[in-house]
């Protein structure tokens, strides 16, 4: 793991905790997410178009044998579906900004179920600069929303409300490789879902997707 990324991780989880640096902690996870953003825009940058659709660990187990697109859709999927459905009780922004469409995504889903090939060609799919600002639209909401959650919040579970409307707009796929996710979101609290989907979660697939650049490269 990175090691800046890493230490700055550890430090905004710990100034979390406590009331009097929880505003420290929000801050920590803001410069995390700008250093991990700015990394992401470097692929844009720097890569191929095929680049992004590039599955040189096919056959490995780990998020390095995805492709570049899928992990970028999949990890924006995800915190639009926990930012906005989950934490706000709003509508996602692929919906509200019709991003499915100019995306060109086959999907609405995280994309959990897909595998090998079909990965391959999902990423082929995807429309790179609407995928780019639909992932730019979602950090921009998902902060202005964790921008008014107060340490208070923390400890507050997801209503089951949210999580009946989750399963039946079917932005999870019913797959077992899936559906999981859902039990793992509404159990829990927003301390929880701050430290994963908008943390940890970026990490570990920017940290996969800078393992298939060096290996394309």
């Amino acid at each position: 793991m990175n090691k800046d990324w890493s230490e700055l991780n550890k430090t905004m989880q710990l100034q979390l905790k406590k009331k009097d640096t929880y505003d420290e902690g929000i801050a920590s996870l803001f410069e995390l997410r700008k250093e991990l953003w700015n990394t992401l825009l470097s692929y844009k940058k720097e890569l191929k178009r095929e680049d992004f659709d590039s599955i040189p660990f096919i056959n490995a187990e780990g998020y390095h044998s995805k492709t570049i697109a899928y992990s970028l859709w999949h990890v924006f999927r995800i915190e639009d579906i926990v930012a906005h459905m989950l934490i706000k009780g709003d509508e996602q922004v692929l919906f509200a900004k019709g991003y499915k469409e100019k995306t060109g995504s086959p999907i609405i889903t995280t994309g959990n179920e897909l595998v090998k090939e079909e990965i391959a060609e999902f990423s082929k799919q995807l429309n790179l600069d609407e995928l780019y600002s639909y992932m730019s639209d979602v950090k921009k909401s998902s902060e202005k929303i964790l921008k008014g959650i107060s340490f208070d919040d923390m400890k507050k579970k997801i209503p089951d409300d949210r999580r009946k409307e989750l399963e039946s707009l079917g932005v999870v796929s019913e797959d077992e490789s899936a559906i999981w996710l859902i039990d793992y979101w509404c159990k829990k609290d927003i301390r929880g879902l701050i430290q994963m989907p908008f943390s940890r979660h970026w990490i570990m697939h920017i940290e996969a997707c800078e393992r298939i650049r060096r290996k394309i490269s």
